[in-house]
C-alpha cells in the first residue's frame, strides 16, 4: 500500500461538481493499493497515518500528529500511485491491485482509520475527483505498508 501524505490547511474533494469530502486543518491523503496488498498492510497505515508527526510543537518541530493537533483526515483512493514508471512513456498499471481489490481495501482502510479516529472524510472510489488542498509547508511524505512488514 503506498500512500501520499499532505499536512495541509484545508483541503476537499468533489464529484460531479458537489463536495463529497471536506476537511480544515489535517492531512490529506492519496491512497493507492497493490497487488499483494492485504488487510495487515491497512491496518498498519492505518496506525502509521494517524501516528505520523507532521505538525509543529510549540518548539517548532514535527513533533505532533494529527491526533494531536485534532485536525481532520481526508483519504483519498488514487491507483495510479501504483504505476511502474521504470520504462517507456506510458505507465504500466500491473503493480496496482484488481478494482474489487483496491475498492475492498481502499475501505478497510477507511473504516481501519475511523475505528481509531473519528474526524474523517473521503473521496468516492473509482470517481473522476477534483481534489483541492492547500498544502501548508508544504510538508509531504510517501508512505508505504509492505507485505514484509
Amino acid at each position: 500500500m503506498i500512500t501520499v501524505l499532505q499536512r495541509v490547511s484545508q483541503a476537499k474533494v468533489e464529484v460531479l461538481g458537489k463536495i463529497v469530502g471536506e476537511i480544515g486543518l489535517g492531512i490529506l491523503v492519496l491512497v493507492a493499493v497493490e497487488r499483494q496488498d492485504t488487510e495487515r498492510q491497512a491496518e498498519r497505515m492505518a496506525k502509521r497515518l494517524l501516528g505520523y508527526r507532521v505538525f509543529a510543537d510549540p518548539q517548532g518541530k514535527m513533533n505532533l500528529s494529527v491526533i494531536d493537533v485534532g485536525g481532520g483526515v481526508l483519504l483519498v483512493p488514487q491507483f495510479t500511485l501504483a504505476a511502474d514508471t521504470r520504462k517507456g512513456l506510458r505507465p504500466s498499471f500491473t503493480p496496482a491491485a484488481e478494482p474489487a481489490t483496491g475498492k475492498r481495501l481502499f475501505e478497510y482502510l477507511v473504516e481501519a482509520v475511523r475505528r481509531r479516529y473519528p474526524k474523517i472524510a473521503t473521496g468516492h472510489f473509482g470517481a473522476d475527483m477534483q481534489v483541492h488542498l492547500t498544502n501548508a509547508g508544504p510538508v509531504t511524505f510517501i508512505l508505504r505498508a509492505t507485505p514484509d512488514e
